[in-house]
């Protein structure tokens, strides 16, 4: 043991720290030392191979080095096709390149070919390389039935408890926690899994897994999150609750058949990182003294729009939170439960046993509370039941999905509300979206030229004159180590806030009642989300283009 602390420590700059953690982590569940460090990010997967190739003595495979044409693996038996799903590859004159030359079962299905072998090390994506050139031979084999038994569900089970599955699953969670991604896509592209992860809202490229792992890291996926493992020819969803480098999580996961196989997206609820303070979400000063004025009522309907993924449910809690006391009762109805809140009761609809929101929501109402969260209104029966919640002395918290606030009372009435119930009902709407915030690493001030060309293309001497009581700070984003070289770290909400009184009641619910509705809003000086946007591009918080991108 002495000697493997010394490689990681002087070797690989491994810190104390870090080493200590996995050690207690060995000691109580066990595993290999190098591949906890690699999970909690004290190592770097990528020097796996030097690493062993330091610790054990083994060669790394040189570059000029033959690899095998088609016809070499067309000779290939089934066993040696077993070892390249382990990343185990058979050369030439008994020559054998591994990710992980101690990987037990590998070992043993080299010794039962009875045959002297050279080991050599290879590196991720030499790996990859070799497995694109045994995929197609590997078809043949199952297309043929002679490795059938590979998809039976007792197999599925065990190739996804396989060593090399399991750690490829929890380094991609590692790395997606490392990028503080908010979800992971695991996708069938080109013969490959292609994963991406989510960051600040956009998409990223970050690897790509030989098609030979795709069924077991998706039945890994299946099994871990509950879903059936047989079942491939419709969606279905589930949960994982995850613990790693000792950060819980709880993590949504959505399959989807798709011609080419299953897509998966695994979304990341991170428990400890969830910061319900409405200070926190980064809503303007004059608009959180609006919010807040809403939040001392005792009855009514406050609305929040925008499309999936733009910080409702967050934004949601956040209000809760200011609310969440000891003298009143708080219910929510989810689908599903997202942020687990001490002193709220959280309800999980269930649509399979006619659990839906409209049900829900009736059962609800019979427990006495002062405030009712419903995770959304998707149909008129759940609308009118929530509005005339608010009419019998309830605060309701809910969500819809439209493009602006205005365009919540149309959605409304397109689900079948009757407008005196809106007027009667509704406290207020709000429309969300989320800006990526510059990094504050990276981040430079606009030339004066630049800053001249903005304010002739946009209309920012409105929203300087308007709303700005600071010096105009507006910066441009660079790129730098700390942000991956994206210019932005973070997200800011943008609102649009529409308060939902006897003035605007006034304005007839027709074909105008959208450009109306607007009109006063720019008259009461409230902002729309572009208006919101372009003030926080004057603070430097933002940049004229990710503003553009999520409300232009």
């Amino acid at each position: 043991m002495v000697m493997i602390d010394s490689v990681l420590l002087d070797d690989f700059s491994v810190s104390e720290k870090d080493l200590v953690k996995a050690k207690e982590f060995q000691n109580k569940h066990g595993g290999r030392l190098e591949s906890i460090l690699v999970n909690i990010g004290g190592l770097d997967e990528d020097v796996l191979p030097l690493f062993y190739h330091k610790f054990l003595g083994l060669e790394l495979l040189p570059d000029e080095y033959e690899l095998p044409t088609t016809d070499d693996i067309q000779t290939f038996s089934t066993m040696k096709m077993k070892l390249a799903e382990r990343n185990w590859f058979m050369l030439s004159n008994n020559s054998v390149a591994c990710i992980d030359p101690l990987d037990f079962e590998a070992t043993q299905l080299m010794d039962s070919l009875q045959i002297e072998y050279s080991l050599f090390l290879i590196s991720k994506s030499k790996a990859q390389l070799l497995a694109e050139l045994y995929l197609p031979e590997l078809d043949n084999l199952v297309n043929q039935g002679q490795m059938l038994s590979l998809v039976e569900e007792d197999k599925l089970r065990e190739l996804a408890s396989e060593a090399p599955v399991v750690n490829l699953f929890n380094n991609l969670v590692s790395k997606a926690l490392k990028a503080s991604a908010s979800d992971m896509h695991i996708e069938p592209v080109d013969g490959r899994l292609r994963v991406r992860f989510r960051v600040d809202g956009v998409l990223h490229s970050e690897e790509y897994i030989p098609s030979q792992l795709q069924l077991a890291i998706v039945t890994r996926l299946k099994i871990l999150s509950g879903m059936d493992i047989a079942e491939k020819r419709r969606p279905q969803d589930g949960k994982i609750e995850f613990k790693i480098a000792q950060e819980e999580l709880d993590i949504r996961v959505s399959s989807l058949p798709l011609e080419t196989g299953e897509s998966v997206v695994l979304r990341f609820l991170r428990k400890e990182s969830v910061n319900l303070e409405l200070s926190t979400l980064g809503i303007e000063q004059d608009t959180v003294s609006l919010i807040q004025q809403d939040l001392t009522k005792t009855s009514g309907v406050i609305l929040l729009t925008g499309p999936t993924g733009s910080g409702k449910t967050t934004s949601l809690y956040s209000f809760l939170n200011q609310l969440n006391t000891d003298k009143v009762k708080i219910i929510t109805l989810e689908d599903p439960v997202e942020y687990q809140v001490e002193g709220i009761n959280q309800v999980q609809v269930n649509a399979e046993i006619g659990f839906d929101f409209a049900a829900g929501l009736r059962s609800i109402v019979r427990q006495d509370p002062d405030i009712i969260m419903l995770g959304e209104i998707r149909d008129a029966e759940t609308a009118k039941i929530a509005l005339q919640s608010a009419l019998t002395g309830h605060l309701v918290f809910s969500t819809v999905h439209t493009n602006d606030a205005p365009s919540a009372f149309t959605r409304l009435m397109d689900l079948g509300v009757e407008p005196f119930l809106l007027d009667a009902a509704l406290v207020s709407i709000l429309a969300q979206r989320l800006a990526r915030k510059l990094c504050n690493n990276c981040a430079e001030k606009i030339s004066d030229t630049e800053l001249s060309e903005l304010y002739a293309r946009y209309d920012l001497q409105y929203i300087e004159k308007q709303f700005l009581f600071e010096k105009v700070n507006i910066k441009k984003n660079i790129g730098c180590e700390q942000c991956s070289n994206s210019g932005y770290s973070g997200r800011v909400a943008l609102i649009e806030y529409l308060r939902c009184d006897a003035e605007l009641n006034l304005i007839e619910k027709n074909e105008r009642f959208i450009a109306n509705a607007r009109a006063l809003n720019k008259q009461r000086n409230c902002r729309s989300l572009y208006e919101d946007g372009l003030l926080k591009v004057l603070k430097g918080i933002t940049t004229i283009e990710e503003v553009v991108r999520v409300a232009g």
